[in-house]
C-alpha cells in the first residue's frame, strides 16, 4: 500500500506568485519626511470594525497605503470591489495576483449600508482589475453607484476605475451611472510602462480619460502618478500636456513606496520643494487642482479635494461668462 501525502492543499498562497523568483530589490530607508505613525486610534478602530463586519475590501489595507491611520481615524475609507485578487501583475503594487473569485451580487448594498454607517459625505470607490469578466467589471461598478445614491443620496462618489482594456462598451456602462468624480491612474510616465505597468497601455488610459468627458462632461475626471521610479522631470512635465490634452481636471503627484524587496525599487525619494514644484506647474497647465507632495494618494483627503474641485470650476465659469 502507498500512502501519498498532500503538502500542497494547506499551504500559504504566496501573495505575489509572479515575482516570487524575481532577484531581492534593495529597500532604501525612509527619509525623515515620508514617515508615518502608527494607526491606533479609537477612530482608526471603529472604522476598522465597520469594514471588517460588512465583509468588505479597502483598498488602504490591500496596498498598505501609508495614511491609512489618518484617514481611518477620520472614518475615511477606499472601499475595493470585486475581491481583493487582481489579474494583473503590476511591478509596484501590493494587491494579490491571481485568479479572481466570483462576484458577490451582495456586495454593492453591503457597501452602500457601510457608506450609510460611516456617515460618509463623499465615498470613493476602486477594484482589482477584473481582466476575466466580459465588461471588466463595469455593471458591477454601476451597481455599487446605484446602491450608495439610494441608501445616501447626498453622499457624492468617486471612482478610481480599471482601463477596462479591450472592453467594448464598458466605460460607457460605468459612466451612464453618473459618478461624481472619474479618476484612472495613468500610474508613471510611458518610458516606465513595460517594467512598472506591463498590461496597460499608456494612450490608451489617456483616451478612456477624454472619452468620459466626451460623454458627460459634468463629470469630473482625476488622474494620478508616483514618483520616485525612474522618471525624468521632462517626462512628468510632457505627461501633464498628455492629461490636459484629455482635459482632465485633477491630478495626483505622490512618492512610490516599495511593498516588499520583489516588488520594483524605489530609484529616489522625491524632496518636498520638487513636489511644490510640480503642483505649481501643473496649476499654470491648467488643471483645476493638483494635489502634490510625497504622501499624496489618489484617494487622501478626496472629500475636501472634492469641495476645492467644484469652487475651482464655478471661479472658472464665472470668469469666462
Amino acid at each position: 500500500m502507498v500512502t501519498v501525502l498532500d503538502t500542497i492543499a494547506n499551504r500559504p498562497r504566496p501573495r505575489h506568485p509572479e515575482k516570487a523568483h524575481r532577484p531581492d530589490q534593495e529597500v532604501l530607508r525612509k527619509p525623515d519626511w515620508i514617515r508615518v505613525k502608527a494607526p491606533v486610534s479609537k477612530g482608526y478602530a471603529e472604522t476598522r470594525e465597520i469594514v471588517k463586519s460588512h465583509n468588505l475590501v479597502t483598498v488602504c489595507e490591500e496596498a498598505g497605503c501609508p495614511n491609512i491611520g489618518e484617514c481611518w481615524e477620520k472614518k475615511h475609507a477606499t472601499f475595493m470591489i470585486m475581491g481583493e485578487i487582481c489579474t494583473r501583475a503590476c511591478a509596484f503594487c501590493n494587491v494579490a495576483t491571481g485568479i479572481p473569485t466570483a462576484l458577490d451580487a451582495g456586495e454593492p448594498a453591503r457597501v452602500a449600508h457601510a457608506v450609510k454607517q460611516m456617515g460618509l459625505t463623499h465615498v470613493v470607490i476602486t477594484s482589482v482589475d477584473r481582466d476575466d469578466l466580459a465588461d471588466g467589471g463595469a455593471q458591477h461598478f454601476a451597481e455599487v453607484i446605484r446602491a450608495i445614491r439610494a441608501a445616501t443620496p447626498e453622499t457624492t462618489i468617486e471612482i478610481l476605475t480599471p482601463d477596462f482594456l479591450r472592453k467594448e462598451g464598458a466605460l460607457e456602462i460605468v459612466v451612464a451611472a453618473k459618478p461624481d468624480v472619474f479618476n484612472h491612474n495613468l500610474e508613471t510616465v510611458p518610458s516606465n510602462y513595460l517594467t512598472v505597468r506591463p498590461g496597460a497601455r499608456y494612450f490608451h488610459s489617456i483616451r478612456l480619460l477624454q472619452r468620459v468627458k466626451e460623454l458627460d462632461p459634468s463629470i469630473f475626471t482625476k488622474s494620478g502618478i508616483m514618483v520616485g521610479l525612474g522618471e525624468e522631470r521632462h517626462e512628468v512635465l510632457q505627461l501633464m500636456d498628455d492629461l490636459r490634452s484629455a482635459n482632465v481636471d485633477f491630478m495626483t503627484i505622490g512618492q512610490y513606496l516599495q511593498p516588499s524587496k520583489k516588488h520594483h525599487p524605489v530609484i529616489r525619494f522625491i524632496p518636498p520643494d520638487e513636489f511644490k514644484s510640480y503642483e505649481t506647474v501643473g496649476r499654470t497647465k491648467g488643471f483645476l487642482l493638483v494635489a502634490s507632495s510625497p504622501l499624496t494618494r489618489s484617494s487622501h483627503h478626496a472629500g475636501d479635494d472634492f469641495a476645492r474641485l467644484r469652487a475651482a470650476r464655478e471661479a472658472q465659469l464665472q470668469k469666462s461668462a
